[in-house]
């Protein structure tokens, strides 16, 4: 395992690595939810590198990291095979500030996974994303924002939303977001954070996350390492 400090120096170096068959669109990426029940995954299962990502749709902070970071730069990563996401959804805030959005937001995500258009509405509600004390993902709301994902409405899904049919779902995202932050932080390890090949990115070095440059040079990096890794064997 490449150590924390390790994949951040690594991204000083090299060239761009590209691939032949990059997805074309969000639309064409693979999604699944992982054997644990509550990881959503992302992209091509043989991508060298992988990005865990600990989110809260009501946090400011996931919203500006997905539309002003670095979140644009690994939607590319992920398109071109490079990365491949994954995503434990948590539901803290509403507990914090009050209110449910959190949890119907999450309940709506997973209900898009059952669609196959999860990646498409993650990247819809985030840049939708009501104020936070606002606790403006409503039923309503979130059925609104699935008419911008072609493909997405349908009775299925609206009962799912309406109905909180995934709140099991929910709950355990939830309390696998809180185990991730350990004995030192059993609420969890705070939103967002990234876990990039099994290491997780530093507080210290938390501005990768709003870097799109240095961000995609060391997602190049780890996949150099990576795949080099692999030849050997």
């Amino acid at each position: 395992m490449v150590c924390a400090a390790g994949i951040l120096a690594l991204a000083a170096c090299g060239q761009r690595d590209g691939l032949a068959d990059p997805y074309r669109s969000v639309e064409e990426l693979p999604e699944e939810l992982g054997r644990d029940g509550t990881t959503v995954r992302v992209g091509d299962p043989h991508a060298p590198v992988t990005v865990h990502l600990y989110e809260d749709p009501r946090c400011p902070v996931c919203e500006e990291f997905e539309t002003t970071g670095a979140g644009p730069e690994l939607r590319r990563a992920t398109l071109e095979g490079t990365a491949r996401t994954e995503y434990t959804l948590a539901s803290f805030l509403d507990d914090r500030v009050g209110g449910s959005g959190s949890k119907k937001a999450v309940n709506a995500l997973r209900a898009a996974l059952e669609e196959d258009k999860f990646a498409e509405y993650h990247e819809v509600l985030y840049a939708n994303q009501p104020e936070e004390a606002v606790d403006g993902y409503t039923d309503a709301f979130l059925l609104e924002l699935a008419d911008q994902v072609e493909g997405l409405r349908g009775p299925e899904f609206d009962d799912a939303v309406r109905t909180m049919k995934y709140r099991d779902f929910v709950t355990a995202s939830q309390k696998a977001y809180e185990k991730a932050g350990g004995p030192s932080d059993p609420r969890g390890p705070g939103t967002p954070t990234a876990v990039v090949n099994g290491t997780t990115i530093p507080a210290e070095y938390n501005a990768l996350l709003w870097d799109g440059a240095a961000f995609t040079e060391m997602l190049e990096s780890v996949a150099r390492v990576t795949r080099w890794e692999a030849d050997r064997t």
